[in-house]
């Protein structure tokens, strides 16, 4: 029987992901800041939740070497995040921490606490959540993109080194997912933004319908257990039908095309 060790399951798509493979029949272990938000799980069998922050770094390697002891761990889900938006002139320094600790810092981290014991059994899989702002941009998206294209070119950058030891590593790019976290995205705005990140705002709202835009957490989880069992070797994967039209459609007309592509669409410019 596999373990699967999980980040951010307290709601949305880590949520999903913890149901999900403990209906395939795996062990999950899942981790959240706030444990009593793990009520979902109490009536599940091979279901353990352990406490995580993952911008503590100390709290990483405990919760890490807690997961290990309970038996071999076969996949790493680094899920959490925190979104923000805004004109980087209107950005306080602690959201900017905040958003590369969690984003950036605490994926990497977490991956370092457990390569040891991947190392060691000569197996194991990282896989990581981006965003399809980590393969295409927005405006006012700037920080967001520079965690999830981090995240992005850092997972194949490791690929190299982790291979030598039978270690995989992925990251699946969703695009819109029908979750709390759309919701919960801290927008900043300021002069002389404002103008022009209503008009951003406006755009995106005509598009996003709540009830039928994006993919559930429910599809975007069915990729990610995908890439977890596909034997693939293939680092990058996007999920749900607007990730992958964005995708391919920079692909097909080039980074500068579709920059200005998407200025035309969202600011009108």
């Amino acid at each position: 029987m596999k373990t699967i060790f999980i980040t951010g399951t307290s709601t949305g798509l880590g949520k999903a992901a913890v149901h999900l493979f403990h209906s395939k029949g795996w062990n999950v272990i899942a981790t959240m800041r706030n444990t009593d938000k793990a009520k979902d799980f109490d009536n599940l069998e091979r279901v353990t939740v352990l406490p995580l922050d993952i911008t503590n770094p100390d709290e990483i390697k405990t919760t890490a070497t807690a997961a290990i002891a309970l038996g071999e761990i076969d996949v790493v889900l680094n899920n959490a995040a925190y979104g923000a938006i805004g004109p980087l002139e209107s950005v306080s320094d602690e959201q900017l921490l905040k958003q590369v600790n969690t984003n950036l810092l605490g994926a990497i981290r977490v991956t370092q606490a457990f390569i040891p014991h991947f190392r060691e059994k000569k197996s194991g899989l990282f896989i990581n959540i981006t965003s399809i702002a980590g393969l295409v941009t927005f405006p006012f998206d700037s920080l967001y993109h520079a965690v999830k294209w981090g995240i992005e070119g850092w997972s194949e950058g490791m690929s190299y080194e982790l291979a030598a030891f039978g270690i995989g590593i992925k990251t699946i790019a969703p695009g819109f997912i029908r979750t709390e976290f759309g919701s919960n995205v801290v927008i900043t705005s300021t002069e002389p933004y404002k103008k022009a990140m209503d008009h951003y705002l406006g755009v995106v709202s005509s598009m996003m319908d709540p009830n039928t835009s994006g993919s559930t957490a429910e599809q975007i989880a069915e990729v990610i257990y995908e890439a977890a069992t596909d034997g693939k070797d293939q680092v990058h994967y996007t999920a749900g039908a607007d990730s992958k039209q964005m995708h391919e459609r920079r692909l097909e007309i080039g980074a500068e095309a579709s920059r200005k592509e998407m200025s035309a669409i969202f600011l009108g410019k």
